[in-house]
């Protein structure tokens, strides 16, 4: 079914709003009362409060059958914009730097094809606005789940897309098993003996102990972890010291540590906590550890990323699916695998050689990649019923 001019020229103009008023986690309460708005004009039933301003709405189908819930996130990132789009951010220091507003837009719209389509669907369809994502560790999924948003409705299979600069308009990354990682962080605040920056011999010196610290933890993946079994450690913040002639006294460090398996997650973890605790003790400092377990992997079930490729080949043909590695950035919607079966896919989105990636202040997301995630996503709801009914 090819999707109206007008339904994707409406989710370019509501995901542009969405973009130029972006909220952070737990306060996207605007952007929850358009994602209403947009639901009371399609007539959809909704329910809202999930995790303070999750949506779900529900769409049933004309034949009984199974339940399909297909989820976007809605929440910004703390990063001023600095892209050059002319509906950039009106927010200082708040932006849509991870495609959450084409997430939501682009599941509204699939909203729309779905209720010209409900003569095809075999049972019901659940719409997850799922607020703060980007809030590691705590994130929204478990919250939405802990408030009962599945208590009415409960899903057989779990769908979700997320964009992805690493890929043109018209390809996605699909996979079975992880595809995305375990993403842990962790906060090191190191105490030495600060003093006269001509008499070391009387200090501890915590820039020094922190520098063997950060070194220390390279050998994590270097030399602990299986060279096949991905892992990344980061140091992403380094503070310490307050002037040119003072031996610092203390140095905080920030991070995070990502992997693959549930195996290579314990390995580092462990070691971390031995080499941060030996290398501080060895130099006669000492050292504050928090530790935070992050989102787990996003696991696919083989099954139904099986029929998201079939939905994808059979629409666009064995080009739009390239082969992809998985990739160690986290994701929420990985608690949601951890309860219910499901599928999470990438959708090309790259804007040309000038692409930043996620996260970035001139981040930009390329609009024709809408009609595809439209399309798809409402094609794998009602074609994932399907297979549904006959099981």
């Amino acid at each position: 079914m090819k999707i109206s001019t007008e339904i994707i020229n409406d989710a370019i103009e509501f995901r542009r709003e969405l973009h130029k008023n972006p909220e952070l986690s737990t306060e996207e309460f605007e952007t929850s009362r358009r994602i209403q708005q947009q639901l009371d004009q399609l007539g959809i039933p909704y329910t809202a409060g999930y995790a303070g301003t999750g949506v779900l709405g529900v769409i049933k189908g004309k034949h009984p059958g199974k339940i399909v819930g297909l989820r976007a996130d809605i929440d910004a990132l703390p990063i001023q914009e600095i892209s050059g789009e002319p509906f950039s951010s009106e927010k200082n220091g708040v932006m849509h730097a991870c495609g959450h507003d084409a997430h939501t837009s682009m599941l509204v719209a699939t909203a729309r094809v779905l209720l010209e389509r409900t003569d095809e669907i075999n049972g019901t369809i659940l719409l997850i606005f799922q607020p703060a994502e980007e809030l590691s560790p705590e994130g929204g999924s478990q919250r939405m789940m802990d408030d009962g948003v599945f208590d009415q409705y409960t899903p057989d299979v779990l769908i979700g897309q997320h964009v992805w600069p690493g890929l043109p308009a018209g390809q996605f990354g699909v996979m079975a098993g992880p595809i995305m990682g375990n993403s842990d962080k962790f906060f090191l605040r190191i105490k030495g003996s600060g003093g006269h920056a001509s008499m070391p011999q009387d200090t501890v010196d915590a820039i020094i102990v922190a520098n063997q610290v950060v070194s220390s933890l390279q050998t994590i993946v270097s030399r602990n972890a299986d060279p096949m079994e991905p892992a990344v450690v980061t140091v992403g913040r380094f503070e310490g010291g307050t002037k040119h002639n003072v031996i610092a006294e203390t140095v905080e460090i920030e991070g995070t540590i990502r992997t693959q398996s549930d195996k290579m997650k314990k390995l580092a973890k462990e070691r971390f906590f031995e080499i941060v605790q030996n290398v501080t003790s060895a130099m006669g400092a000492e050292v504050d550890i928090e530790f935070y377990d992050g989102y787990p992997a996003t696991v696919n079930t083989e099954k139904w990323a099986d029929q998201l490729h079939e939905t994808v080949f059979k629409l666009y043909g064995e080009k739009a699916l390239p082969k992809v590695n998985p990739s160690l950035a986290g994701e929420d919607f990985s608690r949601f695998l951890q309860n219910y079966p499901g599928v999470y896919y990438w959708l090309g989105s790259s804007v040309g050689e000038n692409q930043k990636p996620l996260h970035n202040p001139a981040f930009r997301f390329n609009e024709e990649a809408i009609p595809y995630g439209v399309e798809v996503m409402s094609q794998a709801a009602i074609d994932t019923l399907n297979t549904l009914k006959d099981i």
